[in-house]
């Protein structure tokens, strides 16, 4: 039965394994969908204007990423299935296997079974021995002998449940690899069509090419403004902390408290609003139209839907609240040695001095009704004068 148990230890490690994979998948997959729901939504907003829109585009950009996402996440799953289909096939392959040498087996024990059922001829067998320590021997035998044929008849019986199970499983296994494949070619369909929207829209900002060359030019001046506020203030801080005989970047046990408390909730820190996709990711990168241009951004740029709540995404102290010219607001809060920076905020419910929680709102994010109903919160987190990666610090 050595084979026997070796396809049971295969189908524990298999299931075990392919459970996991499958759950990380899945789990990517939904959320990629999610994304995808909101991307759609905020899409069906900003295409309620004609004209095309940089934010529109960027909104079909990141539809067209988590479509492949998905993507690529049915393939996987496809792959696992087939892998597990073949190892259930060798699977049932070792289980006939052994169930028809059992078969085998049997056979023969029915037929010595058959040839020696007569009691007289088994009293014979007893009587025949040599002595009394032969014949106990000999009684012994008949009754492992029997013990053994009911034995294998109950383990072949289990087998054949076994058989039966695997049979069964086998095509629920094929039948969901298929539903997979027809999942797939419905979302390759859909990213088919993306993307000839995707190069309809681009084709059309190409033909506002001066247009988008002022907006970009405002916004590195909006963003140049921003940061020189966010120096200007790490420097004004640090001076007086130098004046008082303290070092540069010196904190009090509460604000240092705070910041190892910021520091330790890494990847797990709220979104700086309810709902939203991230449609301008952190660093340097191409203009999603322009040739030869390309974009610096010291945070990330966060869509969401008109009249949004911004929040803050940690317990801290409001540090500055000014307004930026052709950028409307921003709020810089401090969480010990790290800041938090929200920015083009149209309203603004907190002031300078004041202590905010976790999820507190401190303002509305503004909507460009002109420009494709846009509605966009800028976020930055600092390490004092240190430009870190927002997306490795909120959760996924």
């Amino acid at each position: 039965m050595r084979t026997l148990a070796l396809a049971g230890i295969l189908l524990i490690f298999q299931v075990s394994a392919l459970a996991q994979s499958l759950s990380d998948l899945q789990q990517q997959k939904e959320n990629a969908a999610k994304e995808i729901e909101m991307t759609s939504r905020l899409l069906n907003q900003v295409q309620q204007k004609e004209k095309a829109s940089l934010n529109g585009l960027q909104l079909l950009n990141n539809n067209i990423n988590q479509r492949n996402t998905i993507i690529s996440n049915l393939t996987s799953e496809i792959k696992l299935y087939q892998e597990f289909i073949q190892n259930n096939n060798l699977v049932v392959e070792m289980l006939t296997e052994d169930l028809e040498k059992m078969k085998a087996e049997y056979a023969q024990l029915i037929r010595l079974a058959y040839l020696s059922r007569n009691a007289g001829n088994q009293l014979l067998f007893l009587l025949s021995a040599d002595n009394f320590n032969q014949a106990y021997r000999r009684l012994l035998y008949m009754r492992r002998y029997t013990q053994f044929r009911n034995n294998q008849a109950a383990i072949m019986k289990t087998l054949q449940q076994l058989l039966n199970e695997k049979a069964e499983n086998l095509e629920n296994l094929k039948a969901t690899r298929q539903q997979l494949l027809a999942e797939t070619q419905n979302e390759r369909q859909k990213l088919a069509r993306e993307k000839n929207q995707q190069s309809r829209e681009i084709q059309k900002l190409k033909n506002q090419q001066q247009d988008l060359r002022q907006k970009l030019q405002q916004q590195r001046s909006i963003e140049q403004q921003l940061e020189r506020e966010i120096q200007r203030m790490i420097e004004e801080e640090a001076r007086k902390n130098r004046e008082a005989g303290e070092p540069a970047y010196a904190l009090t046990p509460e604000q240092l408290l705070v910041g190892e408390n910021f520091e330790q909730n890494k990847q797990r820190l709220p979104w700086p609003v309810e709902r939203g996709v991230i449609t301008e990711r952190f660093g340097i990168h191409r203009h999603p139209v322009l040739e030869n241009v390309q974009i610096r951004n010291n945070g990330i740029n966060i869509s969401t839907e008109p009249g949004s709540k911004v929040r803050a995404v940690f317990n801290g102290e409001v540090s500055r609240v000014f307004g930026i010219s052709g950028g409307n607001s921003a709020v810089i809060i401090r969480h010990g040695n790290f800041l938090t920076v929200y920015s083009n905020l149209l309203e603004v419910t907190v002031k300078k001095g004041e202590k905010v929680t976790v999820r507190q709102n401190i303002g509305t994010v503004y909507t460009d009704f002109e420009d494709g109903n846009k509605s966009v919160l800028k976020f930055q987190i600092w390490k004092e004068n240190q430009k870190l990666n927002p997306e490795e610090w909120i959760g996924r």
